[in-house]
């Protein structure tokens, strides 16, 4: 019975059911992120701790590519971040929720997720998540070895060496960023709204996926910008190995948020 009631809370919820989506601009967009750096100004030390862990996470990925002979496998993990960051930011999503609702602000409330009311769609959307982020993994694994075999560079030279000098390797470049494209547009059009409409509304997972795509839907251009923003301050957190991102994650998680109160009504 208890299995039957997390699928129902999944799958319930018709998705027109008192959410309307806005049309928004780039000026609502760099007010999400001016309230998301608010957001990440105002409660630092909690939002450091949440986010360590993602730093940390990226040298531990980085080191086991160095040290497992996976060096093909090391961008597709970098990148991965990307895919995965949404479920991860859940917990900022709260604080931006209480702070909005002039509630104190605690270590205490990221734990109010897991009291959530929606909590089995998020772990539900989590999953569907981990396992993109996995068939990803696969698939650019699957690419390399079809353009350099099975036998894994032996040295970060040699890789190199393999990926900007060879025919096959500018192939693995092109082919390898336009299949990451692919999923981390899939990605963003699934997770761009639904996880704080989860948090924020008593929806299933699938309301509130299909709300994330109508919203992407009705804002094509705005998301595009959004989605670039993202990509961009990525990139950016990733430079300083990593370090950068316990700043970047918790401000685009922050203004995730807030964008989400803009788009949907």
């Amino acid at each position: 019975m208890a299995k039957l009631d997390a699928l129902s809370h999944v799958q319930r919820g018709p998705v027109s059911e008192g959410l309307t989506i806005r049309r928004i601009g780039t000026s609502d967009l760099m007010d999400a992120l001016r309230r998301g750096i608010a957001d990440f100004w105002a409660a630092p030390t909690h939002i450091f701790f949440i986010c360590l862990m993602y730093p940390i996470l990226g040298i531990f990925f980085a080191g086991l590519a160095f040290g497992n002979n996976m060096l093909p496998l090391l961008f597709p993990l970098m990148s991965g971040f990307a895919l995965v960051g949404p479920l991860a930011a859940v917990g900022l999503y709260e604080i931006s929720r209480e702070r909005e609702r002039g509630q104190d602000v605690s270590v205490s409330s990221v734990s109010n997720v897991f009291r959530s009311h929606s909590i089995g769609s998020i772990a539900a959307l989590g999953v569907l998540l981990m396992v993109i982020f996995i068939t990803w993994l696969l698939t650019a694994q699957a690419l390399y070895q079809s353009l350099f075999g099975w036998q894994a560079p032996q040295s970060m030279g040699t890789f190199l060496q393999e990926v900007f000098t060879t025919r096959n390797g500018w192939i693995l470049i092109v082919a390898g960023n336009a299949l990451g494209f692919i999923f981390s547009a899939i990605v963003f059009c699934l997770s761009v709204i639904s996880f704080p409409l989860l948090l924020d509304r008593d929806v299933g997972a699938i309301p509130a996926i299909l709300t994330s795509f109508r919203a992407v839907a009705a804002n094509p251009g705005p998301m595009l910008v959004w989605a670039l923003i993202v990509a961009g301050m990525l990139v950016i957190g990733f430079i300083p190995l990593f370090i950068g991102l316990a700043v970047v994650l918790p401000i685009l998680g922050h203004a995730t948020w807030h964008l989400y109160r803009k788009v949907v009504e």
